[in-house]
């Protein structure tokens, strides 16, 4: 689905349906789409071998059987890592999927938020860096107007800012003012700025929307909530539960 034919306001599967699926895998992201949402999010590292693996933490220990970090580990060893059980037993043998496996389950069903992990970003940008490697993946899939690149460190974002035809970028930010990270977004020529939904209010979606950006709210899982949020001007929310936020688009 391409980022510019979307129907707002959008509702973003956070780390897919991951308030009852394993979050971040393949299990999550099929149920987010059958749940018909158009657009997924998700997490992106590098494994020690330097393949791009969806997972969110920096090291395995909460959502996986593994411990450790990450990028100690190679694809296969990642591979062989059950990413299911933690969350239930009938989800056992899950496995931590490529960045490339859910590309392809959501091509032509839905775009995809890359978020780029900051522990991920190397400064001194070798080729087969995370964020070189994700513009590379998704141009040779056909689905650079499919995804949205986002991320708390603005460093990845104005490297991919400078490569040829870029992917829609977004900036990721928590309490920061909002002048510092609209800035980013304006360095950046940003498609959306992503916020903490605590920090938005009416004032700071109107300043937002006059930049010519999309706004974003996380992660809201409260129908009252999303609203609000709605009312103030926002133009999608993410949510580890969207079939009940889908259910609220009806109010």
């Amino acid at each position: 689905m391409r980022i510019q034919g979307l129907r707002y306001p959008l509702i973003i599967a956070h780390r897919g349906f991951s308030s009852r699926y394993p979050e971040n895998t393949l299990t999550a992201f099929e149920k987010a789409l059958d749940a018909g949402v158009q657009m997924i999010e998700l997490d992106v590292t590098l494994s020690r071998d330097r393949k791009l693996v969806v997972i969110h933490d920096e090291t395995l220990d909460r959502t996986t059987s593994g411990r450790g970090r990450v990028r100690d580990r190679s694809l296969a060893e990642l591979k062989r890592l059950d990413a299911g059980a933690w969350f239930s037993a009938r989800f056992s043998g899950v496995s931590i999927p490529t960045l490339e496996e859910v590309l392809r389950m959501a091509a032509g069903r839905a775009a995809v938020n890359i978020e780029i992990k900051p522990e991920a970003y190397e400064a001194g940008h070798p080729e087969d860096a995370v964020e070189r490697q994700v513009w590379g993946l998704s141009k040779r899939l056909g689905m650079t107007g499919d995804v949205v690149v986002s991320s708390f460190d603005a460093r990845v974002l104005s490297e991919i800012a400078r490569m040829e035809l870029p992917p829609a970028l977004a900036y990721l930010s928590e309490g920061e003012g909002a002048s510092r990270a609209l800035a980013v977004c304006r360095s950046v020529h940003a498609f959306s700025w992503n916020v903490d939904h605590r920090y938005l209010d009416r004032k700071r979606i109107d300043a937002a929307h006059a930049m010519g950006l999309r706004v974003f709210a996380y992660t809201v899982n409260s129908a009252g909530r999303f609203r609000r949020l709605l009312e103030m001007g926002a133009d999608g929310i993410f949510t580890d539960d969207p079939g009940a936020m889908e259910a609220g688009l009806t109010f």
